[in-house]
C-alpha cells in the first residue's frame, strides 16, 4: 500500500509531506475501527518480542527515533503501527522556531536525507503537557530526547539540560541527552570529555535525589574517531549514566550519489549512508566497554537485517526514522518478524 502512495508525499516539500503523513494520520485515528485495522496491518505482537533493557520492559525492541514526533503530538497514532517505544523531542526549555526553511532534502539516490531543522519545537513544557493527557500508552514506553536553545551559551548548556529534565520527569520514561546534532551551532562542542561529564554527572545527580529513578542515555555522533569513543566509554562509565544511543546524522558526504548540488546542502545525513558506520560504532563501543552498557541502535535502518546486523554488533535495541519514510510502515514489522525468526 505505502509504494502506491509513497510517490505522491515524494513529489512534496519533505517538511510538508511529513506534516501530510501525520496529520492525515491523526485524523484517520479518529474514524471508528481505524486504531484496529492499523493494528492488525503493522503490529506483530508476540511475547518473544519482550525486551528487558535498563530496568524497563519493551513489548518490542524497534523504536521511533527522536525527530519524527518532536511535541508529543503523534505518540498515539504513530505507536498503532506496531512500534515498542517512542522517543519524542529534541525538546529546549524555550520555544524556538528552528532554521530557515527549505531545511529538509532528500537524497532519493541514496536513500537518504539532509536535514538542518535546527531543534524546532514548542518548548519542553508544551511536550509534558501533551504527556500528562495521554490517553492511551498501552505499555509503550516513552523517552525524551532533551537539548539546549540556539541562544544559549555552551558554559550555560547544562541549566537547559535540567529545566527538560525537570519538566519531562513525570512524564517519559527515559532521557536522552543530545550533544551531537550538527545543526545547532557548537552544540558537538559538549560531546568534549569534560563539558560532557559536567552535564551528565549534574543530571544523574538530581536523578538520585528523585524517589525512583529514570535511565538517563547520551546519544552520540557517528562522526567521533576511535580515541573519541574511548572518551564515552570511559564517560559513561564515569558518571554510571544507563546507556547510549549510537548514532546521529553524520556530516560526513562520502559516496553520496545523489545530485551535488543536494549533497552540498548543510546539515546532516540520515538514512542508509549511515548503515555501516553506526553499526560499526555500536560494535566498537559495545567491544570496548565489554558490553558494559546498553546501547540503542539508529542509523540507516531500511530492512530486518539492517537491524539484526545492528543487535548482533552490540545493541540491545533499535530505532528508525528514514528507513521508515522510505520504506514505509511495515518496516516495524518486517524488524519485529525478522527477529521472530531468529529466535524461534
Amino acid at each position: 500500500m505505502y509504494k502506491l502512495v509513497k510517490p505522491f508525499f515524494f513529489s512534496m516539500n519533505p517538511e510538508k509531506a511529513h506534516h501530510t503523513v501525520t496529520g492525515g494520520l491523526h485524523v484517520f485515528n479518529k474514524i471508528w475501527g481505524s486504531k484496529a485495522l492499523l493494528k492488525s496491518l503493522y503490529s506483530v505482537e508476540d511475547p518473544r518480542l519482550e525486551t528487558k533493557v535498563f530496568g524497563l520492559t519493551f513489548k518490542n525492541p524497534v523504536g521511533l527515533a527522536a525527530g519524527f514526533d518532536k511535541n508529543a503530538e503523534y505518540i498515539e497514532d504513530m505507536a498503532k503501527l506496531g512500534f515498542g517505544f517512542i522517543e519524542i523531542g529534541t525538546v529546549t526549555p524555550k520555544p524556538q522556531p528552528g532554521n530557515d526553511k527549505p531545511r529538509m532534502f532528500r537524497l532519493v539516490n541514496d536513500s537518504a536525507l539532509i536535514n538542518r531543522m535546527g531543534f524546532n519545537n514548542q518548548g519542553a513544557d508544551v511536550a509534558a503537557e501533551r504527556l500528562k493527557h495521554l490517553k492511551d500508552r498501552n505499555g509503550l514506553i516513552i523517552g525524551g530526547n532533551i537539548g539546549k536553545n540556539k541562544v544559549t551559551p555552551n558554559e550555560e548548556a547544562v541549566n537547559d539540560y535540567i529545566y527538560c529534565f525537570h519538566a519531562l520527569y513525570e512524564h517519559v520514561d527515559y532521557f536522552v541527552v543530545n550533544v551531537s546534532s550538527p545543526n545547532t551551532p557548537g552544540l558537538r562542542d559538549l560531546q568534549e570529555k569534560e563539558p560532557l561529564k559536567h552535564i551528565l554527572n549534574t543530571l544523574q545527580q538530581l536523578n538520585l535525589e528523585k524517589a525512583s529513578q529514570k535511565p538517563i542515555l547520551l546519544k552520540i555522533a557517528p562522526d567521533l574517531t576511535d580515541s573519541q569513543l574511548d572518551d564515552i566509554v570511559e564517560i559513561v562509565m564515569d558518571t554510571k549514566i544507563a546507556g547510549v544511543i549510537a548514532t546521529n546524522t553524520t556530516i560526513s558526504r562520502e559516496g553520496l550519489r545523489s545530485d551535488a548540488e543536494l549533497v552540498k546542502e548543510a546539515g546532516g545525513v540520515s538514512g542508509a549512508p549511515l548503515t555501516k558506520r553506526s553499526t560499526e560504532v555500536i560494535r566498537y563501543l559495545s567491544e570496548k566497554s565489554g558490553k558494559a552498557f546498553p546501547i540503542i541502535g539508529v542509523g540507516g535502518i531500511h530492512s530486518a537485517q539492517d537491524a539484526l546486523d545492528k543487535l548482533d554488533a552490540g545493541a540491545s535495541l533499535v530505532q528508525v526514522y528514514t528507513g521508515f519514510i522510505y520504506e514505509g510502515p511495515g518496516l516495524v514489522g518486517d524488524i519485529c518478524k525478522g527477529i521472530l525468526k531468529r529466535r524461534g
